[in-house]
């Protein structure tokens, strides 16, 4: 009977030091103070650290190189001289080189096409003007005027009504009333053909007229004062030195409100015509450029447009100054393209 009673003890012992083992155990893993599967590490990103908001975000580190400004027309142009003052302007505020590029052709299509296929990186900046709008129209530009994220505005200048000074028409509306006693007999010595000014002026007015094409405003201007045309209709600076030299007299102009340079003379809408035209030039990069150097570009263009030294060029050079931010001239660039939607359609039919 020993036997028996001596193994049922040693089972008895081996139990009790099994369950004490068990017992210390679990009081360790209760505690919560040194096991690992209680207290887990921290994520490698620091979850207990709140994540940076968008606004603490590092920023764009733009422009740190030169940049290209694209004037699509050639060296000596109303184009060129807005866009190489608009430059030196916002190489001020940009801090970089901002070297202009005169790539012609085509009208204006072949420097925009190139600005358009450069690489959206706000390092290739294209100066665009109303053939922006009217080249697509036209079926003359391999691009489509909303392919360009724009800027904003610098320049914008109406077109003006012009007769010799010793016109026997010296208001807008004698001339009006000629052309329509006498249809198809007066002439228009026009800059270029098709011309949006005579189209609008005469599918505004109800008139017929007849359109004497020239190559630019200067021979068209020595038409006029030769007294083998009859008006003309062109930009302000193109008219100043003849106005002021009292060779040409300005009638009417082709915008919302009196030009600045010629405070004198009314506008369309102010004797009952509805005719608002001229040219403007602006500032564009293609669509896909990055939202950040878009707002540093329209930042800094807006700086520049009142840069004192680019105020007296524009105002010496009769030039008109209206600035627009990207959005305003977005919406301007989309109201003209309904405006000469309908005048191209009547060029084409001229072509």
């Amino acid at each position: 009977m020993r036997k028996p009673l001596s193994v049922l003890l040693v089972l008895l012992v081996s139990v009790a030091m099994v369950l004490a083992a068990c017992g210390q155990g679990n009081s360790g893993s209760g505690s919560g103070s040194s096991s690992p599967a209680a207290s887990p590490s921290p994520s490698p990103s620091g979850s207990s650290a709140p994540s940076p908001s968008p606004s603490e975000s590092p920023k764009i580190d733009y422009p740190t190189k030169a940049i290209e400004l694209i004037v699509p027309f050639a060296a000596g142009g109303g184009t060129d001289a807005v866009g190489r003052a608009t430059a030196e302007a916002l190489k001020k505020e940009l801090g970089v080189d901002v070297v202009v590029v005169n790539k012609t052709g085509g009208g204006g299509a072949v420097g925009m096409q190139d600005g358009l296929s450069a690489k959206p990186d706000g390092y290739t900046i294209t100066v665009v003007t109303r053939e922006v709008v009217s080249l697509p129209l036209l079926g003359q530009a391999p691009f489509q005027t909303m392919d360009f994220r724009f800027i904003g505005n610098v320049n914008r200048d109406p077109a003006v009504l012009v007769v010799p000074t010793d016109s026997p028409y010296q208001t807008a509306e004698a001339l009006i009333e000629a052309i329509k006693n006498k249809p198809g007999s007066l002439k228009f010595a026009a800059s270029v053909v098709p011309n949006y000014y005579g189209i609008q002026f005469a599918e505004a007015a109800g008139l017929d007229f007849i359109t004497i094409p020239f190559n630019g405003a200067a021979p068209a201007i020595v038409e006029l004062l030769g007294k083998r045309a009859d008006f003309g209709i062109y930009n302000p600076g193109e008219v100043k030195a003849q106005v002021d030299g009292g060779n040409l007299k300005p009638l009417a102009v082709m915008a919302e409100e009196r030009f600045p340079g010629f405070p004198d003379v009314p506008t369309f809408r102010e004797i009952g015509y509805d005719i608002v035209s001229g040219t403007y030039r602006g500032l564009a990069v293609p669509k896909e450029t990055p939202e950040e150097i878009v707002k540093i570009l329209e930042d800094a263009l807006a700086k520049a447009v009142e840069d004192p030294d680019l105020i007296a060029f524009m105002e010496n050079s009769f030039l008109g100054r209206q600035y627009m931010d990207s959005e305003t001239y977005t919406k301007f660039i989309e109201e003209d393209i309904k405006i000469l939607t309908p005048i191209i359609e009547i060029a084409k039919q001229q072509m």
